[in-house]
């Protein structure tokens, strides 16, 4: 196998996307698109127990259907986590300390996160960007460089197996990223959460 297609092959990955309502469309469905091209197993992780609605901008969007409600999500079982933006969908993540926790398992077992728009805000509320060199809408700029990140403006940024993005215009150049990234596999350079994560019980997040 070449170099090249090493590095856009993820057959036998499993991806987490965690999600709340409110997504942005195009955010959540053109990169799961390219995930699944990529070889991916996707799951929608959320702690809607069925289906998850999305939106175009402001306007109502594609409702989707939940694989793995968050209460019985493992994070052992997955190789990278994606967290798609919408100003609703990350909002209501960060309030939820499942879904935080669920986060920093991620960062704390050095797996690639890939995270676009306003998918970053829950970033912060894990406290795992401190240090960190991201992007993300710019809106919530203020709030990474306040949680100790470098924040930049540019379409994608890597950082050690943390992959971020602006808006859905930087779609096709964050997917690229966030495949190779998660074909690279885990990271060990990457920092785990600045806070004590709780042991991963067998049955999901405590």
């Amino acid at each position: 196998m070449s170099e090249q297609k090493r590095n856009h092959d993820l057959s036998g990955k499993k991806v987490a996307i965690l999600v709340a309502d409110g997504f942005e469309e195009s955010e959540l469905l053109e990169p799961r698109k390219a995930l699944k091209k990529a070889g991916a197993n996707t799951d929608i992780v959320s702690p809607c127990e069925s289906k998850v609605k999305g939106k175009k901008h402001t306007k109502p969007g594609r409702s989707v259907t939940v694989d793995v409600p968050l209460s019985n999500a493992r994070p052992d079982e997955y190789d990278a986590l994606r967290l798609p933006g919408g100003v609703q969908n990350p909002d209501t993540l960060r309030m939820n300390e499942q879904a935080v926790q669920f986060v920093k398992s991620f960062f704390d077992a050095h797996k690639p996160v890939a995270a676009i728009c306003h998918g970053p805000w829950t970033l912060v509320e894990a406290d795992v960007i401190r240090g960190r060199r991201v992007t993300s809408y710019a809106s919530i700029k203020t709030d990474l460089r306040n949680a100790g990140a470098e924040w930049v403006d540019e379409e994608v940024v890597v950082d050690n197996g943390l992959v971020t993005s602006r808006k859905p215009e930087d779609i096709p150049a964050f997917n690229a990223k966030m495949i190779e990234e998660f074909a690279e596999g885990p990271h060990e350079g990457q920092p785990t959460s600045m806070f004590d994560s709780p042991k991963l019980a067998g049955s999901g997040v405590d």
